[in-house]
Formats: structure tokens, sequence, C-alpha cells
């Protein structure tokens, strides 16, 4: 048996937050990326925080944001984690005193994981997204999950399209340390479904028990 984590990203209530966190995430995603649907200014990204409790992890995520803006929502927001997704380079990435993820867009032919994984080697993991480079994640895109991981050396989260109905597809092909949803269950962008989050964990527990 292995327990696949599960981390629902783009939170944009505290309800949705503590919805979120009954279901069973292991970690909720806040999104402060300038050009994505869900993001949050500080305000509301404290509130959510508040909400999520102890003992689940509350990750950041940034694509191409300058160093002050991050640094100015590390400090007013209660954070354990922060995920890349853009062009940041790995001093920048640890430049800020947190563990990071950074993701990888699987969207387009030349990607590569490996290379990802040997340039950012000291991150906490490596997030593969169906999106294209210069994209926002949380496009509902899946990737080729018929790629070999073996030789990564990181932890690898799987993100991009998933839902109740195929995430156990992703665990079987990609035996994944956790993956990763957002649109997957959503009724409207950015407003979660309490029933579709609740399906995707039970789905993804019964996919690390077979």
């Amino acid at each position: 048996m292995t327990h696949v984590r599960t981390k629902i990203c783009g939170l944009c209530s505290a309800d949705d937050a503590r919805a979120a966190v009954a279901a069973g995430a292991d970690a909720l995603g806040l999104v402060f990326a300038h050009n994505s649907r869900r993001r949050l200014d500080a305000a509301r990204a404290v509130s959510i925080s508040q909400a999520i409790g102890p003992f689940v992890s509350r990750v950041a995520l940034f694509m191409n944001d300058d160093a002050t803006m991050v640094s100015e929502v590390v400090e007013s927001v209660t954070l354990d984690m922060l995920q890349f997704h853009g062009d940041e380079t790995p001093a920048f990435c640890r430049s800020f005193g947190k563990p990071y993820m950074k993701a990888v867009a699987m969207g387009e032919t030349d990607a590569s994981v490996l290379q990802a994984a040997h340039d950012y080697h000291d991150a906490a993991a490596l997030l593969l997204d169906g999106n294209r480079r210069g994209q926002p994640g949380g496009q509902g895109e899946t990737f080729d999950w018929q790629i070999d991981l073996s030789a990564v050396g990181l932890p690898v989260v799987v993100a991009g399209g998933l839902h109740p109905g195929n995430v156990g597809q992703a665990i079987a092909a990609l035996a994944p340390y956790a993956v990763d949803v957002s649109s997957g269950v959503e009724d409207a962008p950015g407003r979660k479904s309490a029933d579709k989050m609740h399906a995707f964990i039970n789905a993804v527990d019964k996919a690390g028990q077979s």
C-alpha cells in the first residue's frame, strides 16, 4: 500500500479551504500568479491560511513574479512551501528561506524532467503540469503519462487535467509522490465542490491500495 498525497490548488475562500481539509487534503495551494483567474490578494490569502488549521501544508504559487512581491507574500501569509511555475532560476527559488517546488511544463515536446531535476536539485519536489511554458496551471490539460520517472531522483507531483475519473490511471502509470488538482474539483473557476474533492481523494486512496 502506498500513500499518495493530495494537494488541492486554487483555493479562493475560507469555506472551500475548510471543505478541502475535511475531505482529507494533505496540502492546499494559494495562487498569487498575476495571470491566474484564481489569484488572491494578501488579505484573502491570510483569511484562507488561518482557516486551514494545523497539519495541512500551505503552498503559495507564483509565476515570474518579482522578488519583492514574493517576499511580501512570504512575510504576510503563513506558508509552508513555495511553488514556482515560470522561468525562475534555482537561485531565485531558494532565496526566500522556504522549501520550494518547481513546476515543469509538460504540454510541449521539449520538456526535460531530468534537466529540471538537475538544475533544481535542492527542490522539495518537481511538479509536472499539463500546461505549456508561459501558461499558468489550472488549465485542465493532461500530458502524456507514458514517461519513465525512475531516474528523476526527486519526489514528483503530477498535475494537469486530473479529476476523480482519471487520477487512478495517473497514479498507476507514474507512481507519483503526490497529485495536484484544481479545475477537476470545481463547480466554476475558483469555486470548489466538496463532493468532487471527496470523490477525488477517495479515488487517490483507492489507487494507492492497489
